[in-house]
């Protein structure tokens, strides 16, 4: 009887180091397809550089060196201009180059709205910080073509307000890009999903942007990790387009 149990708990254990091996392949494989993805989408000049664009006429301008940013975001209404700031420091927000003070609640808010189009502007830059979390999922087709998927989850430190959103990327096989990628985020009726599909593909002064269609699901009930073999069968509905214009890259030496 003992050695049965010996054998069995040998048994267990073998199996479990197993798995453990399995899921650490996984994760180290996730981690090396998303740092060639940014590599091929410009590396370090995405760390190094001044980056300006216009986005539903509104103008945005990041500047990174090394660790340190600053994200801005320029309004105008009916009086005057609002530029908002967001960097290592906090969030501001300037009219008429006046500080104005903010409640708590909107300062979160305004951080979120700033930082949101600035992430997905310089995509897939920023997925190999600490707070990422990358796990493999395989390879699925899409439109006929084989990808990478990979799921992103953030942790709590360092994850930003929305650390509890989970994002899903296909990345080429061949040649890195990210061409589609989905994510789930928090509202007032529930869970929202969103698909985005890159086109208009360019590269400025080194660094490769897309604008997106940007896919919303019919269905209320559906396994999130479904939504690309969903946009295969034309179960999503064009809600949007996001499109970058007048972008320019000033890259740092």
């Amino acid at each position: 009887m003992l050695r049965n149990a010996l054998f069995l708990t040998l048994l267990l254990t073998l199996f479990n180091c197993k798995q453990e091996k399995k899921e650490n392949i996984a994760t180290e494989s996730a981690e090396e397809i998303i740092a060639k993805s940014i590599e091929v989408a410009g590396g370090d000049v995405f760390k190094y550089s001044n980056i300006s664009f216009d986005f539903r006429d509104i103008h945005y301008k990041a500047h990174r060196k090394g660790g340190k940013f600053q994200l801005e975001r320029y309004l105008k209404d009916s009086v005057s201009q609002i530029k908002d700031v967001l960097n290592n420091d906090g969030f501001e927000r300037y009219q008429r180059d006046v500080k104005v003070e903010l409640s708590d609640s909107l300062v979160s808010l305004y951080s979120a709205s700033v930082n949101s189009v600035h992430y997905f502007s310089v995509l897939p830059y920023g997925l190999d910080g600490k707070a990422v979390h990358k796990e493999y999922l395989g390879t699925e087709a899409i439109k006929g073509k084989d990808y990478h998927k990979i799921k992103v989850t953030f942790s709590e430190d360092g994850g930003g307000e929305d650390y509890e959103d989970e994002f899903l990327y296909w990345i080429d096989k061949t040649s890195y890009h990210v061409d589609y990628l989905a994510y789930s985020y928090e509202e007032l009726e529930g869970m929202g999903y969103r698909f985005r599909e890159a086109y208009n593909d360019r590269v400025v002064n080194g660094l490769r942007f897309v604008d997106y269609n940007n896919y919303k699901s019919t269905q209320l009930d559906f396994n999130f990790e479904d939504i690309g073999l969903m946009f295969n069968k034309d179960e999503l509905e064009l809600l949007s387009k996001i499109e970058l214009q007048n972008v320019v890259v000033e890259p740092l030496n």
